[in-house]
């Protein structure tokens, strides 16, 4: 077959376990069974009874099955059901921009793949997730989906497996001090979390009997377990035995004065004596920190939590004691250490605020943090930190809806939500999030407010948003509302934007005559008291696709090196690669396409940095063009089918321009006058099949070595790592190690040491010899 990528997949998203699992063995083989029979299984329980732990394990042990995946959606942390689909989406790597209903995108994307969807803490969106399973189900016949709630879905095949508690034996078959016999599940759980607290725990005969009455009085239920656990750090488990027995009488009192019996107030027992056991401080914090949503780092809990009650210069140390009480949960990033609360904490922590008074005083301040993140976001993307900052937003991408939805809530906090929301503009457009921007910004647009900047930017901001979703129509009337506001307020940056939104809604009309009106417009507008760098360095973007679409190459030339000039002295990289990718349809209609190969190529190497779905699509595009013009048939119609798969996963295929799907039209029948409809559909189909991550390695010569015809693989390429390869070819095509640097999103110094390397490796004395070397390769590659 040539070369090929075949069996690339990503094979899911399931975490690594962060603790030891304790049996369940029974449980996860009736769940195999249960699975083998029904496409829709839902494990049920209360709340610390372990259901996401047992299902993980399960979705683990049955990967093998499912070619294309298992694949986990938390939805702890989502309040708003409309975005369920969009949740779902995310998690698979989707990044629909379209306007049509995501779960019709969703249902046609699974339809021709077999894959496990795990979709864990349902019981809050119970109605929503039952209605999008059946879709799903219906139209995906191989799909299968493994569900955990608090309460079944109540949806037509669906096969519910209640999950209970441990066993725990009674404690007289332990007594007389014998150890012999295998202890117990629960009994195991709270040996290995004890000694994982203290060490020096050991489950004797002495002690045994009273870790079996102890889990008993705790009806066995893991996570009431594992806190009482963490206590052997200071207690002997008779004590922790002693302490908890007799409290049972009169549970849930701490908040409500209610009373809920069996279960529920076992673990409720187990919490409140955690939250007893905690200092004073302790305990105020774990209470505030239940108002974020998903995890947090330091920074966010100083200041979001901290006042005279409890000092910032406190707050290490605080989240130190809480987890070592197994209250946090501490996660090691690249960025440094996050912290979250098991759901059932968070439900506690959150009841104590909202009993304390504090819950509005506690949101407006987590929505003031996120509000100011996102301002200094916003201030420093046009930036060497795209990518740092991409990856920080996303991290916090549940905090930042959390914080939206509350200005949603109350029509008091709407002004702020429009600052946030249009705060978060390269967040959505840059990021691949248009559908949730739009979802926000439409929300919040939808009652009258009185004239202001923060009304007016939002009203272009969502002008944006929906003309990148080819809502035109719609795009047009939010530019109508703002033009009057930012011409009462003198507002150039607002018309500057308009001026470019009106020419992307023109360019995706098919007019890039006009087009290139609007983005001179635009750019004059920017030069002259609006914004010199985004807005500036985006219109001149718009006036080299338009001279592209045009023809006008040479012109398009011109402005891209203008462009280039422009990122370089802000060291901005993502609308470099998109004048990169410019440069690209320049040399491909000038007749040069191995230098279009090399500028398409260095716009998708940081394109995928971004996640940005609809850069990847284009610059895909013209990899293909150029292969095909290269007479490499098979694989342009593989990397067509890649570009393909890229544009099903934006939601709009070649963004509806007509210019771009008449480019895509050619480089298929380019491709098929060299392979023939049966090899073209064969390769075009082998794309199509690609994991998306495989795929742009392929694109890029960095596929594993199964890829045998990618250059990369060959013995050429061999002495260099990956990494050093992406150099050289940046070497060649005329980089200084500065703008390495920039584009690789690396240090100085780093940059400095590859090239070090790169000379070192191949016995070479000058950057003119790696160049050389690098066309060699690209040579041998044809």
């Amino acid at each position: 077959m040539g070369e090929t990528a075949r069996g690339q997949r990503r094979r899911g998203n399931l975490p690594a376990e962060l603790s030891s699992f304790v049996d369940r063995v029974d449980e996860r083989a009736a769940v195999k069974r249960l699975l083998t029979a029904s496409r829709l299984v839902t494990v049920t329980g209360v709340g610390g009874v372990g259901k996401t732990r047992t299902v993980l394990r399960v979705a683990a042990e049955v990967q093998r099955a499912f070619p294309d995946g298992v694949w986990l959606v938390d939805l702890s942390s989502l309040a708003q059901a409309d975005l369920l689909a969009e949740t779902v989406a995310h998690a698979l790597g989707l990044r629909d921009q379209s306007t049509r209903p995501q779960a019709e995108s969703l249902a046609e994307y699974l339809a021709p793949r077999r894959l496990l969807l795990v979709l864990d803490n349902c019981e809050h969106l119970a109605d929503a997730c039952a209605q999008l399973v059946e879709e799903l189900l219906r139209a995906a016949p191989t799909l299968q989906i493994l569900v955990t709630s608090r309460q079944p879905l109540a949806v037509q095949g669906e096969h519910v497996f209640p999950l209970s508690p441990l066993t725990v034996p009674d404690p007289e078959r332990y007594a007389g001090g014998a150890a012999a016999r295998e202890p117990d599940a629960a009994v195991v759980l709270f040996a290995e979390r004890a000694r994982a607290a203290s060490p020096t725990f050991t489950l004797t005969g002495d002690n045994q009997v009273a870790v079996v009455r102890l889990c008993r009085e705790l009806d066995g239920i893991p996570l009431a377990i594992e806190l009482a656990a963490v206590r052997s750090r200071a207690f002997s488990v008779q004590q922790i035995a002693g302490l908890l027995e007799g409290r049972f009488a009169d549970r849930f009192t701490l908040l409500s004065g209610s009373s809920v019996a069996g279960r529920h107030e076992s673990l409720r027992t187990a919490i409140d004596w955690s939250h007893e056991l905690c200092t004073r401080a302790e305990g105020l914090l774990w209470s505030r920190v239940s108002v974020f949503a998903g995890d947090f780092d330091l920074a966010a809990a100083q200041e979001v939590c901290a006042d005279d009650l409890l000092p910032g210069a406190d707050m290490l140390h605080l989240v130190a004691g809480l987890v070592d009480k197994s209250i946090l949960l501490g996660e090691e990033h690249p960025s440094g250490t996050r912290y979250r609360l098991l759901d059932t904490l968070r439900e506690y922590g959150r009841d104590l605020y909202r009993a304390g008074g504090e819950e509005q005083w506690l949101r407006r301040r987590h929505r003031d943090y996120y509000l100011r993140l996102a301002e200094r976001f916003d201030a420093e993307w046009c930036g060497p930190g795209q990518v740092t900052w991409y990856e920080r937003l996303s991290r916090e991408q549940a905090n930042l809806m959390a914080a939206l939805d509350h200005c949603l809530a109350d029509p008091a906090e709407h002004r702020a939500g429009l600052e946030l929301a249009a705060a978060l503009l390269y967040f959505w457009m840059a990021c691949g999030h248009p559908r949730e921007g739009r979802h926000y910004l439409d929300r919040l647009l939808a009652p009258e407010h009185p004239p202001s900047e923060a009304l007016t930017r939002a009203l272009w901001v969502a002008g944006m948003v929906t003309a990148m979703q080819g809502d035109l129509d719609a795009a047009q009337a939010r530019l109508a509302q703002c033009r009057p506001h930012a011409a009462a307020q003198g507002d150039i940056v607002a018309a500057g934007w308009i001026a470019y939104i009106d020419g992307l809604c023109a360019l995706l009309r098919g007019d890039p005559g006009a087009a290139l009106a609007y983005a001179e417009e635009s750019a004059t507008l920017h030069r002259n008291g609006g914004d010199p760098a985004t807005g500036l360095i985006i219109a001149l973007t718009m006036q080299c696709i338009a001279f592209a679409f045009a023809g006008q190459f040479d012109r398009d030339i011109a402005v891209t090196e203008q462009t280039w000039a422009l990122c370089d002295e802000y060291h901005e990289l993502w609308l470099r690669s998109y004048a990169d990718y410019m440069r690209a349809l320049a040399e491909l209609g000038r007749g040069d396409p191995p230098a279009a190969v090399g500028y398409s190529r260095a716009a998708l190497r940081f394109k995928r940095q971004l996640g940005d779905s609809t850069g990847c699509a284009m610059a895909m595009d013209v990899l293909a063009g150029a292969t095909a013009a290269l007479g490499e048939g098979e694989r342009a119609a593989r990397l067509l089918g890649i570009a393909d798969r890229l544009w099903q996963s934006v939601g709009r295929s070649r963004l509806g321009s007509p210019d771009l799907v008449a480019a895509g039209a050619q480089v298929e029948q380019q491709a098929r006058q060299k392979t023939g409809d049966k090899g073209f559909e064969t390769a075009h189909a082998d794309g199509l099949a690609l994991d998306l991550t495989a795929a742009v390695d392929y694109a890029l010569g960095e596929s594993s070595p199964n890829a045998a015809g990618d250059p990369a693989q060959r013995a050429g390429w061999a002495p260099l790592t990956r990494r050093e390869r992406e150099v050289a070819v940046l070497v060649a095509d005329g980089m200084t190690n500065q703008q390495i640097a920039d584009r690789l999103v690396i240090g100085r110094r780093t940059a400095n040491t590859h090239v070090e390397h790169i000379l070192t490796k191949l016995d070479f004395t000058s950057r003119a010899q790696i160049a050389a070397w690098v066309a060699q390769q690209r040579d041998d590659s044809r």
